[in-house]
């Protein structure tokens, strides 16, 4: 009940929006100004220009969110210096709502808007600039006729200093920096970096593809020369389950910046943008990141649920099936890796243990919920919890289909059927054509069990019989460890940043603020001395008081600290070493993809 109400709210919200509509407008071209003028605003402008054969008022929009970053963002609040000309003259213009202008056209002719838009977010969705740089996605700054079709041919141009570059997935229109789309999802769905960035590119599998990174000279010499081998190695794997390349050529997009904490990506149609931090560079979370964007130019790009089909953008699209479209593109970004000999057997298999350790890690919650609850960024951990969730549901569908099957299909078999036969026929998928696909390359085995269990359910997995039919066993460790609630510095001085309530460390009276000098006789000032306080009093007997001792305030105190334990459980992936001739074969062929003749 509470999934259907979140529908009908969404569809609710839209209706007045939907039933306004523009007068029809043409010759939309959009003008994207970024020079060091603007970057000192750490703004672009945007200028909009379009054909009018009347009076009747125009309603353009902007969207709400970014597809693929399941979130409203309102990006109208980021727009200012909004004005309308026609002719030399000024045009009035007023809101119909949040993200909609109404604009009342003189007549017959020529219609300029312009606006700044803030480029100083840091995020996949938004638009960031720096004093040399921009990157700028076209939800933010592309406006579209309210209740109009948004199959409408456009063209862009950018204007910006003469020694900088533009990159995007855009199709060129012959002038240097002009692009054109032929609709509206396609003009948002591409989008720029403009600036000083390096750029490079090479041919993979005979088509075009291009690298651009900022800042300059980041990802260089010798780390990029990896980007792109490793690249050059998944990108055939990833065509190979599909047996198309759905792109003229492909762009990687990708921010490297000191402040931002790890790494995140979101996929476009020919491109991506990546964000990370410059720690990730040599890292394989860098590859597998790139790899998962990758896949989406099949799964969620093209294959898509029907629910999000078309994309409309003045409003959440709530699905319940992004496991399938973030979770096991998360299970082939992994697969892909090892296919291509980027990680090996064991790295594959550690990285589905940790998969194994998020789930286990937060509240129990059903896939489709998971998927539902994504636009509202759930507080209690499971916010994302279909990415590793949906990764081990692919790859336990992936093991049964083989298993019923003798090797001779997988879930590559459903991923292929499903693209061609709701993709290519121009729809998305439903539950039905899904599960059926599914039930069709396991030899006709229903899958409602394993739906009604583990995908609208919230029964745990099987890991113990699925993994044990591709010769793996799961193994659960469980230790109990002492822990005392408190975060701290990692300077030459241990400084308390965090003391959790209820905890040790808080009941016998520890401060934020505190300066750690021992606990019992370990001395905080040695190496490892966390590993060496767990180790000395792992046998105590909970409750025992040890003395811990701090600064504060200059003084030097002595707090009695009653033991405090909690059990932590970790997961482990192993090879069976007496498995079957089959349970061999499954496990390699989801390794290198090959399938029994």
């Amino acid at each position: 009940m509470r999934r259907l109400l979140t529908v009908l709210l969404a569809l609710a919200v839209p209706s007045a929006a939907l039933a306004q509509q523009s007068a029809p407008v043409t010759d939309l071209r959009y003008d994207l100004t970024f020079t060091r003028a603007t970057a000192q605003a750490r703004s672009l402008t945007v200028t909009t220009r379009f054909q009018v054969s009347g009076t009747n008022p125009v309603l353009l929009s902007l969207p709400s969110w970014t597809p693929g970053a399941y979130e409203i963002s309102n990006y109208a609040r980021r727009v200012s210096s909004f004005g309308v000309t026609q002719g030399g003259a000024s045009l009035m213009w007023d809101k119909t709502d949040p993200d909609t202008w109404r604009i009342r056209p003189s007549g017959r002719g020529e219609v300029t808007i312009t606006f700044d838009f803030l480029a100083d977010q840091l995020d996949n969705a938004m638009a960031w600039s720096r004093p040399d740089f921009l990157m700028v996605n076209g939800t933010n700054v592309f406006l579209y006729p309210e209740g109009r079709s948004l199959e409408f041919e456009a063209k862009v141009t950018v204007t910006t200093e003469p020694a900088w570059l533009v990159a995007t997935g855009m199709t060129p229109d012959g002038a240097p920096r002009a692009y054109r789309a032929g609709n509206y999802h396609d003009l948002v769905d591409m989008p720029l970096f403009v600036g000083r960035f390096d750029f490079d590119s090479t041919q993979v599998e005979g088509k075009w593809v291009r690298l651009a990174s900022y800042p300059t000279g980041v990802l260089a010499g010798a780390p990029r020369a990896e980007f792109w081998t490793q690249l050059s190695q998944y990108l055939p794997v990833e065509i190979a389950v599909f047996g198309v390349a759905p792109y003229d050529s492909y762009t990687n997009l990708l921010i490297f910046d000191q402040d931002f904490g790890g790494g995140s990506a979101l996929e476009h149609q020919n491109s991506h943008v990546g964000i990370y931090t410059p720690l990730l560079i040599g890292n394989p979370v860098l590859p597998s990141i790139t790899a998962h964007e990758i896949f989406h130019l099949w799964n969620v790009k093209r294959l898509r649920p029907a629910d999000m089909v078309p994309y409309t953008y003045d409003r959440w699209m709530p699905t319940p099936w992004l496991w399938v479209s973030e979770g096991i593109t998360d299970y082939y970004a992994d697969v892909a890796l090892v296919r291509a000999g980027v990680i090996d057997a064991t790295e594959f298999l550690a990285l589905t243990a940790g998969k194994m350790q998020e789930v286990a890690d937060v509240p129990v919650v059903s896939l489709e919920d998971a998927s539902m609850s994504a636009w509202i960024g759930m507080r209690d951990g499971t916010g994302s919890i279909y990415y590793p969730k949906g990764s081990l549901a692919g790859m336990l569908l992936d093991i049964r289909i083989r298993a019923a099957t003798g090797n001779r299909k997988s879930l590559d078999d459903v991923m292929r059927s499903v693209y061609r036969s709701t993709y290519e026929k121009g729809r998305g998928f439903t539950g039905k054509e899904w599960w059926g696909a599914v039930s069709t390359a396991a030899g006709g085995i229903s899958f409602d069990e394993f739906n009604a269990r583990y995908i609208d359910g919230r029964d745990p997995f099987p890991y113990a019989t699925d993994f044990a039919m591709a010769g793996l066993s799961p193994v659960v460790d469980s230790n109990r460890v002492a822990r005392l609630g408190i975060q701290s510095s990692g300077d030459s001085t241990t400084v308390i940043t965090t003391v959790t309530p209820g905890s040790a460390y808080a009941e016998a009276g520890g401060l934020v603020g505190d300066v750690l000098v021992s606990v019992g006789e370990i001395d905080v000032s040695t190496q490892g001395w966390a590993v060496q306080f767990r180790s000395k009093y792992k046998n105590e007997p909970e409750g025992t008081t040890i003395p811990v001792v701090v600064r504060r305030a200059g003084e030097r105190l002595s707090l009695p600290m009653s033991l405090r334990f909690v059990t932590i459980v970790s997961y482990r992936l192993l090879v069976e070493t007496n498995a079957s001739p089959s349970a061999v074969q499954i496990r390699q062929g989801i390794m290198t993809g090959a399938v029994a003749p």
